[in-house]
């Protein structure tokens, strides 16, 4: 096999260490380089207006191969400098010139441009594919971010026109909404719940039957048969002449400001809060006792003196007689404070109402699971129950979907913060507070995907902007390294030179 058509296979990364093994370069060649490149910078303030001179030195490492096309360019524009013995009278020329020889001497130019070509194939080109690999990912988090964000701000937003919608409000002045319905829908509500506990009446009549009880569920029987009644007329039996239920005060105002003043209005007198009891001299305890009797002497009537005893005639009428027998005080009376509320607006007496249904709702479920059930042995069953009134399966089922019903009606979450805010004021606070924080939230996170595109902008710009500087560099490397090759395999008889591991 002939010599020359042996190929040199040179690993790229180990370039410099072959050339320094095989003698051909200097193993201190970096001492000398310094002087080169301090003589490069110095000819490169001189140069003259080409546009090829202009395209080799942007943006480009000044390598002993550049230096021989700037020479040849040089040969162009500095041909007039030129003298008889072919010499050129130009410093540029000289200067470059001399800069070419400085690189052939022990071929230091050899050893820069393999330093060069690790370089590049280990560093520069991976690197910049690492930053245009990190910033495509940043923009491709920054996108995902801004997907997450868009389906939460539709999940809050949903949220929120989902409470809208229970509340039966707009959201424009929700303050003011929330108030108004506590006046204008509330009452209809509560006797709404009141129409829907009418059906249990059987329901009712099937439980006290299997309690042995005709007082169960004593507020449910009540509100079936009276309906919403004020606790009033639950307690004591008979309805009011009246009613002052207590004022509710909401403050529809922004500033507490507005609040202030309210214990200034409590008016305890013509005497402007003074109460005057008077002192031990003014107070009259009666003309009976003489200013000369003592106070400790008590008169219990002489011993010896008639007693007057009248007798009872049970004959004579209590008109007759002058006795008047007053009533209990409640009859025809007013209903104030905690029992001028209505039996289903009274926290207490609600819960109480809540509980009778809860009651009876489970006794009705336990019953339908037992007939339902068909191996009855293996359960307690109830005995009793064959002396009741005919049910079965169906109209259990019945008397549980009324209940189910007036346990809806009841528990409705328009009716539920209705009530609170009714009760308590500051609930209007939280409610409009947890609404307002939704849609802060939806602005935050508009606020925040404008910002996450806007880098997703910048990220996908500098990305496209590094992909001109790789090609270029990657284009560089791949010359440099071709010139490399051919500048071995000279030194080689022409023999085929392959640098591989250069990934390029």
């Amino acid at each position: 096999m002939n010599e020359a058509d042996i190929p040199i296979d040179i690993h790229a990364g180990k370039l410099l260490d072959w050339l320094v093994s095989r003698r051909i370069v200097d193993k201190n060649w970096h001492l000398h380089i310094r002087n080169i490149r301090n003589k490069i910078s110095e000819a490169i303030t001189d140069m003259p207006a080409h546009d090829e001179l202009l395209k080799l030195l942007s943006g480009a490492h000044i390598n002993y191969f550049h230096c021989r096309q700037i020479v040849e360019i040089l040969k162009t524009t500095e041909a007039d400098s030129r003298n008889v013995f072919g010499r050129y009278g130009s410093q540029r020329m000289k200067d470059w010139q001399e800069i070419i020889k400085m690189y052939e001497k022990q071929n230091l130019y050899l050893a820069e441009a393999a330093q060069i070509l690790v370089r590049n194939i280990s560093y520069e080109i991976p690197g910049i594919r690492k930053q245009i690999k990190h910033l495509e990912q940043l923009s491709e988090e920054a996108e995902k971010k801004i997907e997450d964000l868009g389906r939460s701000e539709k999940t809050v937003y949903g949220e929120y026109q989902h409470i809208c919608k229970q509340l039966s409000v707009s959201g424009t002045n929700l303050r003011k909404e929330l108030v108004q319905k506590v006046f204008s829908e509330l009452p209809g509500l509560l006797e709404s719940v009141a129409t829907a506990v009418g059906p249990l009446r059987k329901a009712i009549e099937l439980y006290a039957a299997f309690v042995n009880d005709a007082e169960c569920l004593p507020l449910l029987k009540h509100v079936i048969g009276k309906g919403n009644t004020t606790v009033y007329e639950y307690v004591y039996g008979e309805p009011p002449l009246s009613v002052e239920e207590p004022t509710v005060t909401f403050d529809l105002a922004d500033s507490a400001e507005e609040q202030g003043g309210a214990l200034d209005a409590i008016d305890f007198g013509d005497n402007g809060g003074n109460i005057d009891f008077g002192t031990d001299e003014n107070i009259d305890f009666g003309d009976a006792l003489g200013a000369d009797q003592d106070a400790g002497e008590i008169d219990w009537g002489a011993p010896g003196e008639e007693q007057l005893v009248h007798e009872v005639d049970p004959n004579i009428s209590l008109a007759e007689s002058g006795i008047v027998v007053e009533e209990d005080g409640h009859a025809g009376g007013v209903a104030k404070g905690p029992e001028a509320y209505t039996v289903l607006d009274s926290p207490t007496y609600r819960d109480r109402f809540t509980n009778d249904l809860l009651e009876l709702e489970a006794f009705l479920r336990m019953r339908l699971y037992q007939l339902e059930c068909a191996d009855k042995t293996q359960l307690l069953t109830f005995t009793m129950m064959d002396s009741f009134p005919d049910h079965d399966v169906k109209s259990l089922t019945g008397m549980l979907t009324d209940v189910e019903v007036a346990y809806g009606a009841l528990t409705a979450e328009l009716l539920q913060h209705l009530q609170q805010i009714k009760h308590s004021p500051e609930y209007v606070d939280i409610l409009t507070a947890n609404i307002h924080q939704k849609l802060s939230s939806i602005e935050k996170m508009k606020d925040t995907v404008k910002r996450l595109q806007e880098k997703s902008i910048n990220f996908k710009a500098q990305s496209v902007d590094l992909k001109p500087t790789q090609l270029k560099i990657i284009d560089q490397t791949r010359t440099l390294q071709q010139q490399i090759e051919r500048d071995i395999s000279g030194r080689y008889k022409n023999r085929t030179v392959n640098l591989y591991g250069t990934n390029l």
